[in-house]
């Protein structure tokens, strides 16, 4: 089981590896769009419904195939984007990682109430 010390680190851990992709230079949005991309031609491949309330998790692997396609195509814009991930600003990966958690938690309920 993880120490206290190391569960308030996380969001701390996405900021190096974000830090660390902004250090490659133009290979890092390339990192990233290959992991997005991924995920979301996976999502797309396999539920692609556009209706009712599963609906989110097809536009959820739409906009990771987006954000793929713009780290690909856009990786200046990515680079700049990547400027505004420091250290103090670690609490915007806690923020969104409760927002992933509540889509987790919505995820699970859909595939619960089949």
């Amino acid at each position: 089981m993880p120490s206290a010390s190391r569960t308030s680190r996380k969001p701390h851990d996405w900021v190096d590896f974000y830090i660390w992709l902004r250090q490659k230079g133009r290979v890092g949005p390339f990192v990233e769009g290959f992991l997005c991309l991924y995920f979301g031609a996976f999502i797309v491949a396999f539920h692609h419904v556009w209706s009712g309330l599963p609906i989110v998790l097809t536009l959820v692997g739409w906009g990771q195939v987006l954000k793929g396609f713009v780290r690909f195509a856009e990786p200046q814009f990515t680079l700049r984007t990547y400027e505004r991930i420091r250290p103090e600003r670690a609490w915007e990966f806690r923020v969104a990682g409760v927002a992933a958690l509540a889509l987790g938690c919505l995820f699970a309920y859909m595939a619960h109430s089949r």
